[in-house]
């Protein structure tokens, strides 16, 4: 019974570290040289959605701290070699939350199967959390082409202070990037 209790406790913590887990992915043009790339320039995306200005500013200094440590270099020329857009979005989900507690008669563990009927309640509850997404795209300037493409998505906590929505900020965009550039193809 003590083990049972433990095991279901530690898929609550499991699943309670899950659903803040942060999902990253990625893509890539396999044709494009990455090491080529030394320059950048923020540019806008059309009829994007655009956040508030210190959010706009927590975005690109983290995207920039992180592009500089892979030696890449921000420029407002025109000529720069990538051009860097960035999407973002936020919405409410609904969580279903289902709790058993597995108590009653019927077939179980022990010394052998024992029948009858189970006597077991469930209580269901709902609860809405907020995700937020990133989308980062990186372009070729010459061929006008999107060369990269990383998404960030993680649960958010809307009740979160200024200092810790930077550092999830930092923490998801040094995350998406971790990846680039993405590894050459060997020959």
């Amino acid at each position: 019974m003590k083990n049972r209790a433990l095991f279901a406790l530690a898929l609550l913590l499991l699943g309670a570290g899950a659903a803040s887990a942060q999902d990253v992915r990625y893509n890539f043009a396999q044709d494009s040289d990455f090491s080529k790339y030394k320059t950048y320039k923020w540019v806008n995306i059309k009829n994007a959605d655009q956040v508030d200005d210190i959010t706009v500013k927590q975005i690109t200094s983290a995207v920039e701290a992180e592009l500089a440590k892979k030696g890449l270099t921000k420029t407002d020329a025109e000529d720069a070699q990538l051009y860097l857009a960035y999407q973002t979005a936020t919405g409410p989900e609904k969580e279903l939350n289902t709790y058993n507690t597995g108590w009653g008669y019927g077939p179980g563990w022990g010394g052998g199967w024992y029948g009858g009927m189970g006597l077991t309640s469930s209580t269901v509850s709902t609860s809405t959390i907020y995700t937020g997404q990133l989308d980062l795209d990186m372009y070729d300037s010459i061929r006008r082409e999107l060369v990269w493409r990383g998404v960030a998505a993680k649960t958010l906590d809307p009740k979160a202070k200024p200092d810790k929505r930077q550092k999830n900020i930092e923490k998801s965009v040094a995350k998406l990037l971790k990846n680039y550039p993405p590894p050459m193809k060997k020959k």
